[in-house]
């Protein structure tokens, strides 16, 4: 452990000692984490490390077998995911998730059905804004986006469902360095401009601690190492040991 996160703002996110498993297989081993309220978390470690599973057992996509689950000062490790989403908490998946054979702004319209009807084209505008390719390609086919136009798509999607946490599962996965430089902006930008809170899962971890207040290194289904982004990519031993770099 590298130290503890500090008082502060009061975590919107708990975890403790939660396990979850695929049938036999065992993939989380007691994981405790905190995600305060208006902070960037990443969550950090190699291929099979627990990070998309953890991602999955906050947003009610697989049940912990064990443990506590607190968002916004409530239990809800037994709430189903659609209620999750109206409450706030919006999994943008690994892989992207959209819907190829639909256009961009059917699939961002997807995104707004916890929305009342009259909210809804401000809020695309709103998403079209912030990402002004999505509009020019408003009537494209999805499956016809680039990499980086999808992942713009996946995340614009969820921001139609008003998330107060977005859990991001690899943003960055196959995209060129320039575009995940540009992924990450919106990630900063929708934290500080938005107040967004966001639990990040990446495998480039230089890049998350460079947008990360705090941060969790996974190891085998438990935390390892935890502390603030600057802490983890100052510390040679961790970069060394958990990093890769």
């Amino acid at each position: 452990m590298i130290a503890a996160i500090e008082a502060g703002a009061a975590p919107i996110l708990r975890l403790r000692d939660v396990h979850a498993s695929y049938g036999a297989i065992r993939a989380l081993h007691g994981v405790t984490l905190d995600v305060p309220q208006g902070s960037v978390v990443a969550l950090l470690g190699a291929n099979g490390a627990g990070k998309s599973t953890t991602l999955r057992v906050i947003s009610g996509m697989l049940p912990p077998t064990r443990g506590v689950v607190e968002y916004d000062g409530a239990e809800v490790r037994e709430a189903p995911p659609s209620s999750l989403v109206r409450r706030g908490i919006v999994h943008v998946p690994e892989g992207r998730q959209i819907f190829g054979e639909f256009s961009v702004e059917e699939n961002l319209r997807l995104g707004s059905f916890t929305r009342p009807r009259g909210e809804t084209r401000p809020a695309m505008d709103e998403v079209y804004a912030d990402f002004p390719i999505l509009y020019e390609r408003r009537r494209q086919r999805a499956a016809t986006l680039s990499g980086g136009e999808q992942q713009m798509l996946a995340i614009g999607r969820a921001l139609l469902a008003k998330p107060r946490l977005l859990l991001l599962d690899e943003p960055s996965l196959g995209l060129a360095p320039l575009i995940v430089q540009e992924i990450h902006g919106i990630i900063h930008m929708l934290n500080r401009e938005r107040g967004v809170t966001i639990l990040l899962v990446e495998q480039s971890a230089s890049i998350a601690l460079d947008v990360a207040h705090y941060a969790y290194v996974l190891e085998t289904g438990r935390v390892a190492v935890f502390g603030t982004g600057a802490e983890l990519r100052d510390n040679e031993d961790v970069r060394r040991s958990y990093l890769g770099y």
